[in-house]
């Protein structure tokens, strides 16, 4: 089953012997897809992908040669998951994520062929767990994700790594187990120290500042972040006044880190409710 939305795709790679329906999906003539499952408009399942029943893929998705996409696995806008990869249900991933080849996105903690008794173990003797991979986030070739875990958004995970834990966003992984190593930005390049030696982290891409995130134990762009800290409405819906903002630090660097820069924003959105609240008593 494929959804019908009214945009078409010019990105897409098709297999020999592939069909292309009017949204634009084309699906190899030797790909196994489910019979309810949804492909996303302007999607590529490559020859000899299987796609399992109930799967939900986004639009411009990519399922390379030989991929196996459990039944159930939902897919954001803009995944690919490239030749031979396995992805289990219940497995989750979020928009633009990137599965490399040979990748194993596992379903089972503790898997047994069978039982104590050694009799065969059947779908209601054991129950499935999934890796979530959130938005922007990339496994590189062969390696092993074993579920319960969430890969964090725009984290990236080294090729042959195993991920038994958690990874925040931004950061880089690699071993067995797999422990951080790095930080990297939306361009997939380590993140550089900030030169006016604060925590904060700059891209030598696109120059965005990145702080640290004490929620998810990651990072997160400097613009984000104030975003997330500052509110600019009050309780009745005022806007604050336009001299009273600021922007982001840039890439030549300032006196004022990022980290502070975000802080002091935080401090000023707290300190005009504070004031406000006191004016109304």
């Amino acid at each position: 089953m494929h959804d019908d939305p009214s945009r078409s795709h010019d990105g897409a790679f098709p297999s020999p012997s592939a069909s292309e329906d009017r949204t634009g999906v084309s699906i190899a003539d030797s790909a196994d897809v489910g019979a309810d499952a949804v492909i996303g408009a302007g999607s590529t399942v490559q020859r000899d992908a299987q796609i399992g029943a109930g799967a939900r893929l986004g639009r411009d998705c990519t399922v390379g040669r030989g991929a196996g996409i459990g039944s159930g696995v939902v897919m954001g806008d803009g995944c690919v998951v490239q030749d031979l990869a396995l992805v289990r249900e219940p497995a989750v991933l979020a928009d633009g994520v990137l599965i490399g080849p040979a990748v194993v996105l596992a379903d089972d903690r503790f898997p047994r062929a069978v039982n104590p008794d050694l009799s065969a173990k059947s779908a209601h003797d054991w129950t499935p767990v999934g890796v979530r991979c959130d938005e922007g986030a990339s496994i590189g070739a062969r390696a092993v994700c074993v579920a319960p875990v969430r890969i964090g958004a725009w984290a990236m995970v080294a090729a042959g790594a195993v991920v038994t834990e958690d990874v925040p966003p931004h950061a880089l992984v690699d071993g067995v187990p797999a422990r951080r190593i790095a930080w990297v930005g939306r361009a997939g390049q380590p993140l550089q120290p900030a030169a006016d030696g604060s925590d904060a982290w700059v891209c030598p891409v696109t120059g965005d500042w990145y702080v640290a995130d004490e929620i998810s134990g990651g990072l997160s762009r400097a613009q984000d972040a104030t975003r997330a800290t500052t509110n600019p409405h009050d309780e009745e819906g005022d806007i604050l006044p336009a001299e009273e903002t600021e922007t982001t630090p840039s890439t030549t660097g300032r006196a004022q880190s990022a980290r502070d820069f975000v802080d002091r924003l935080a401090a000023r959105a707290s300190d005009r409710h504070h004031d406000r609240s006191s004016s109304r008593r």
